[in-house]
Protein backbone atom coordinates (compact mmCIF):
# COMPACT_ATOMS: atom_id res chain seq x y z
CA UNK A 1 0.00 0.00 0.00
CA UNK A 2 1.29 3.81 -0.61
CA UNK A 3 0.84 6.29 1.73
CA UNK A 4 -2.30 7.82 0.84
CA UNK A 5 -3.64 4.63 2.09
CA UNK A 6 -2.01 3.15 4.44
CA UNK A 7 -3.82 4.11 7.67
CA UNK A 8 -1.49 2.07 10.54
CA UNK A 9 1.43 5.12 9.72
CA UNK A 10 -1.08 8.34 9.76
CA UNK A 11 -1.74 9.62 12.80
CA UNK A 12 -5.38 10.84 13.86
CA UNK A 13 -5.08 14.11 13.24
CA UNK A 14 -6.91 15.86 10.31
CA UNK A 15 -5.27 18.97 8.95
CA UNK A 16 -8.07 21.73 8.23
CA UNK A 17 -6.40 24.33 6.08
CA UNK A 18 -8.34 27.68 4.58
CA UNK A 19 -7.01 30.03 2.17
CA UNK A 20 -7.58 33.89 1.05
CA UNK A 21 -10.39 35.84 2.77
CA UNK A 22 -12.02 32.84 4.55
CA UNK A 23 -11.11 35.28 7.79
CA UNK A 24 -14.01 37.60 6.71
CA UNK A 25 -16.98 34.53 6.89
CA UNK A 26 -19.31 36.03 8.87
CA UNK A 27 -19.36 39.50 7.06
CA UNK A 28 -17.99 38.99 3.52
CA UNK A 29 -20.92 38.06 1.40
CA UNK A 30 -23.19 36.71 3.99
CA UNK A 31 -26.08 36.06 1.12
CA UNK A 32 -23.52 33.42 -0.79
CA UNK A 33 -21.37 32.02 2.48
CA UNK A 34 -23.78 32.38 5.70
CA UNK A 35 -23.23 34.09 8.94
CA UNK A 36 -21.08 31.42 10.30
CA UNK A 37 -17.63 32.88 11.40
CA UNK A 38 -14.26 30.76 10.75
CA UNK A 39 -14.37 30.39 14.29
CA UNK A 40 -17.46 28.73 14.35
CA UNK A 41 -16.24 26.61 11.37
CA UNK A 42 -13.38 25.32 13.70
CA UNK A 43 -15.97 24.66 16.68
CA UNK A 44 -18.19 22.32 14.05
CA UNK A 45 -14.98 21.07 13.06
CA UNK A 46 -13.34 19.81 16.43
CA UNK A 47 -16.47 18.31 17.62
CA UNK A 48 -17.06 16.28 14.22
CA UNK A 49 -13.26 15.04 14.51
CA UNK A 50 -13.81 14.37 18.54
CA UNK A 51 -16.92 11.84 17.57
CA UNK A 52 -14.23 9.92 15.32
CA UNK A 53 -11.48 10.39 18.00
CA UNK A 54 -9.37 12.35 15.71
CA UNK A 55 -7.47 15.67 16.68
CA UNK A 56 -7.81 18.31 13.87
CA UNK A 57 -5.41 21.54 13.49
CA UNK A 58 -7.09 24.43 11.91
CA UNK A 59 -5.41 26.89 9.77
CA UNK A 60 -6.09 29.70 7.56
CA UNK A 61 -3.94 32.22 5.95
CA UNK A 62 -4.48 34.60 2.91
CA UNK A 63 -0.34 33.75 1.42
CA UNK A 64 -0.02 31.30 -1.04
CA UNK A 65 2.90 30.26 0.04
CA UNK A 66 1.88 29.89 3.84
CA UNK A 67 -0.83 27.85 2.07
CA UNK A 68 1.63 25.18 0.29
CA UNK A 69 4.01 25.05 3.82
CA UNK A 70 0.77 24.21 6.34
CA UNK A 71 0.10 21.49 3.34
CA UNK A 72 3.65 20.00 3.61
CA UNK A 73 3.35 20.28 7.19
CA UNK A 74 0.50 17.96 6.97
CA UNK A 75 2.56 15.10 6.24
CA UNK A 76 1.78 11.89 8.19
CA UNK A 77 -1.81 13.09 8.63
CA UNK A 78 -5.21 11.14 8.79
CA UNK A 79 -6.05 13.33 5.90
CA UNK A 80 -6.22 17.46 4.88
CA UNK A 81 -9.77 19.08 4.25
CA UNK A 82 -8.65 22.05 2.42
CA UNK A 83 -10.83 25.51 1.39
CA UNK A 84 -8.22 27.10 -0.76
CA UNK A 85 -10.90 29.82 -2.08
CA UNK A 86 -9.68 31.15 -4.95
CA UNK A 87 -6.40 29.56 -5.40
CA UNK A 88 -8.56 26.43 -6.02
CA UNK A 89 -9.32 28.34 -9.57
CA UNK A 90 -5.30 29.78 -10.12
CA UNK A 91 -2.67 27.70 -7.91
CA UNK A 92 -0.68 24.74 -9.68
CA UNK A 93 1.70 24.87 -6.44
CA UNK A 94 -1.24 24.26 -4.46
CA UNK A 95 -2.08 20.78 -6.53
CA UNK A 96 1.94 20.26 -6.65
CA UNK A 97 2.10 20.12 -2.78
CA UNK A 98 -1.15 17.74 -2.43
CA UNK A 99 0.27 15.68 -4.61
CA UNK A 100 3.95 15.70 -3.26
CA UNK A 101 2.66 14.80 0.34
CA UNK A 102 1.08 11.60 -0.06
CA UNK A 103 -1.98 12.79 2.20
CA UNK A 104 -5.64 12.17 1.11
CA UNK A 105 -6.96 15.87 0.71
CA UNK A 106 -10.82 16.01 0.62
CA UNK A 107 -11.29 19.75 -1.73
CA UNK A 108 -14.17 22.05 0.13
CA UNK A 109 -16.47 24.83 -0.62
CA UNK A 110 -19.04 26.48 1.27
CA UNK A 111 -20.91 27.15 -1.98
CA UNK A 112 -22.17 25.39 -4.97
CA UNK A 113 -19.33 26.71 -6.97
CA UNK A 114 -20.72 25.28 -9.95
CA UNK A 115 -24.10 27.37 -9.70
CA UNK A 116 -21.54 30.40 -9.60
CA UNK A 117 -19.71 31.97 -12.03
CA UNK A 118 -17.84 29.64 -14.90
CA UNK A 119 -14.46 30.64 -13.43
CA UNK A 120 -15.12 28.81 -10.35
CA UNK A 121 -16.24 25.62 -12.20
CA UNK A 122 -12.08 24.75 -12.59
CA UNK A 123 -10.34 23.51 -10.07
CA UNK A 124 -6.43 22.53 -9.96
CA UNK A 125 -6.88 20.83 -7.16
CA UNK A 126 -9.69 18.45 -8.12
CA UNK A 127 -7.52 16.34 -9.81
CA UNK A 128 -5.44 15.66 -6.73
CA UNK A 129 -8.41 15.24 -4.43
CA UNK A 130 -9.61 12.10 -2.54
CA UNK A 131 -13.28 14.13 -3.37
CA UNK A 132 -14.95 17.54 -3.72
CA UNK A 133 -17.81 18.85 -0.95
CA UNK A 134 -19.73 21.82 -2.26
CA UNK A 135 -22.78 23.78 -1.38
CA UNK A 136 -23.49 22.91 2.45
CA UNK A 137 -22.49 25.38 4.12
CA UNK A 138 -20.08 24.72 6.81
CA UNK A 139 -21.09 21.52 7.10
CA UNK A 140 -19.15 20.79 3.87
CA UNK A 141 -16.40 20.54 6.33
CA UNK A 142 -18.04 18.35 8.89
CA UNK A 143 -18.89 15.92 6.05
CA UNK A 144 -15.37 16.32 5.05
CA UNK A 145 -14.04 15.22 8.56
CA UNK A 146 -17.16 12.34 8.33
CA UNK A 147 -15.90 11.23 4.93
CA UNK A 148 -12.14 10.69 6.63
CA UNK A 149 -13.22 9.04 9.55
CA UNK A 150 -14.96 6.40 7.47
CA UNK A 151 -12.55 5.90 5.33
CA UNK A 152 -10.25 4.89 8.55
CA UNK A 153 -12.51 2.72 9.90
CA UNK A 154 -13.15 0.56 6.28
CA UNK A 155 -11.31 -1.90 5.35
Amino acid sequence: MGPETDTSRMSDTIHVLNGPNLNLLGTREPEVYGRATLADVAELCRAEAGRHGLQVVFRQTNSEGTLVDYIHEARGARGIVLNAGAYTHTSIALADAVAGVGVPMIEVHLSNVFAREPFRHQSFLSPVAKGVICGFGPQSYVLAIAAFAQMAASP
